[in-house]
């Protein structure tokens, strides 16, 4: 039924670190004006925005500044124009990396990137080179004080959820891409509250490094992270 996922250990590095709030927050931000920008601002027509939207309520972001987001997305009020890109690249070890971007600026972003890859002895790759490493799946995201882990475990496969399984402090409820957020209400209608509902990319396998090579990939990742540009960020690294 419930059991380790080192997928998890990956996907929230970032996400369930205090320190790294308010970035967060930013990141939320961004993919709420480009969801709104690409689909429009009416949440019920479009999908992304709502996730990002239930995303950002998820992390206590003010209304307020969830619906200034969609209004810049619009173009109801002035801001920043974001495009989205997906860079494809290598660690170390010949690791792959998936990066998923929002930026106002693609050639600072892909310098940045390119620069960041090199200095930790990985490099940029065409695109499609990692890509077909990876399977498009949802994740749900619940902490494990939110409830039973038999009772959340019920509810989750009954709602047509793909997978359960626990990382020490979090339940990741897996699904298809297409009826995430369709799970994630049925869960939340429980009582139970999410962390995150997102589709994802999950790596079809991990890849094991040697002790200096891991060592670089975590520093080489924590770096990507904390770039502004970087909305998501995905690797096959068996962090185990």
């Amino acid at each position: 039924m419930a059991g380790h996922s080192k997928w998890a250990n990956i996907k929230h590095r970032k996400g369930a670190q205090d320190k790294k709030r308010a970035k967060i927050f930013t990141k939320i931000i961004k993919e709420i004006t480009i969801s709104a920008r690409l689909g429009g601002g009416d949440v019920t027509a479009n999908p992304r925005l709502r996730k990002a939207v239930s995303n950002g309520k998820s992390n206590n972001i003010p209304s307020e500044k969830i619906e200034r987001a969609i209004k810049k997305g619009t173009g109801e009020l002035e801001g920043v124009i974001y495009e989205e890109v997906i860079y494809e690249g290598y660690g170390p070890g010949g690791l792959a990396i998936l990066m998923n971007v929002i930026t106002d600026n693609k050639n600072r972003s892909v310098a940045d990137i390119r620069h960041i890859l090199n200095k930790f002895n990985g490099n940029l790759g065409e695109s499609g080179s990692v890509s077909w490493m990876f399977d498009q799946t949802g994740q749900i995201i619940l902490s494990t004080n939110t409830g039973d882990e038999n009772n959340i475990f019920e509810v989750a496969i009954e709602a047509g959820a793909a997978d359960f399984t626990i990382n020490k402090d979090f339940y990741i409820v897996t699904t298809s891409a297409s009826n995430l957020m369709q799970i994630r209400d049925k869960i939340e209608s429980y009582g139970y509250e999410i962390k995150s509902a997102e589709i994802e990319m999950v790596p079809k396998n991990f890849q094991k490094l040697n002790k200096q090579d891991s060592d670089i990939a975590l520093k080489l990742l924590d770096v990507l992270d904390d770039n502004d540009d970087v909305n998501k960020l995905y690797s096959n690294f068996d962090y185990n």
